[in-house]
């Protein structure tokens, strides 16, 4: 028996997967890393991400392009919108206790859940691909809209990590990070960051989730694997490192992908969760040991 083909498909769908897993992984990430705020409605800002994706491009005519560009730009921009403004009216008044922002993020996750069932309906819904070729390999073709996935993902990491490491902005988030009460003293408004940056990370959600929800359905439960995955992800790479992040999501990714093809996705789910117990035992900071950026 010919293995080739089996490992090639199973190393590009992991690769799509981690491509997907590193973009929500990182947001998640960069909340706690800033603001120290487990966020566990993470995985409802990816689900709402996919359903405004399905119905704005159901609205628009024309070809399937156009629909899913619009949602490619607005979608995460209003997500981002709706992660600030619970940030602000909710978070913000608890003060960011890391007990009591749990418990909202929980209440927050249910509260979305439940507004998108009674709109959206219970129903999975698809949505089109904005094109439809395909690459030939020399075993079988394989969806250019995967491989864009894979490389838009890649574009956008890069793009976060420059923004981090480069800029003002990102001198401001790692200052804040380091220590607001002294980035708070030069100047630096606290709050307004946070409420920023929660909506950044919610808007990468929603990001991951416009990406993939022409290769997936839209569905109103459709947050939870990602959820838990983005927090095994965040706890292999370490709580607040976006390095980690990426190189724990490739890790992940992949190991899922190429498990999932040779036996069953709940043995990659199974290991995934072994790992992180090992981590957790062994190197508790993650693999990266830090919480810098």
């Amino acid at each position: 028996m010919d293995l080739g083909p089996y490992l090639l498909l199973a190393s590009l769908e992991g690769a799509v997967q981690a491509a997907v897993l590193a973009l929500m992984a990182v947001g998640l990430s960069l909340v706690f890393g800033t603001m120290r705020v487990v966020n566990i409605a993470h995985g409802e800002f990816f689900m709402l991400g996919a359903v405004l994706a399905w119905w704005l491009t159901s609205q628009v005519g024309g070809h399937p392009a156009i629909g899913f560009v619009l949602a490619l730009v607005l979608v995460p921009i209003v997500t981002g919108l709706l992660a600030s403004a619970v940030d602000w009216t909710i978070l913000k008044r608890l003060d960011y206790d890391p007990e009591a922002t749990i418990v909202a993020t929980i209440g927050v996750l249910y509260i979305i859940q439940q507004v998108v069932l009674m709109t959206y309906g219970p129903d999975a819904h698809p949505v089109q691909p904005p094109f439809s070729y395909r690459f030939y390999l020399p075993w079988f073709g394989y969806s250019a809209y995967k491989l864009f996935v894979i490389g838009a993902a890649v574009v956008l990491l890069l793009g976060v990590w420059l923004t981090v490491s480069k800029t003002r902005i990102g001198l401001v988030l790692r200052a804040t990070q380091l220590d607001s009460d002294i980035a708070q003293a030069f100047g630096i408004r606290v709050e307004r960051v946070y409420a920023i940056v929660f909506g950044i990370g919610a808007g990468l959600a929603a990001l991951a989730a416009v990406l993939v929800v022409p290769i997936q359905q839209a569905h109103y439960l459709m947050g939870a694997d990602p959820l838990l995955l983005s927090f095994i992800v965040v706890i292999i790479g370490g709580l607040g490192s976006l390095r980690g992040t990426v190189v724990a999501a490739v890790l992940i990714g992949m190991s899922d992908g190429i498990i999932s093809v040779f036996f069953t996705p709940t043995l990659a789910k199974i290991l995934a969760t072994l790992l992180v117990a090992f981590v957790l035992v062994f190197r508790p900071g993650g693999l990266f040991g830090n919480r810098s950026v």
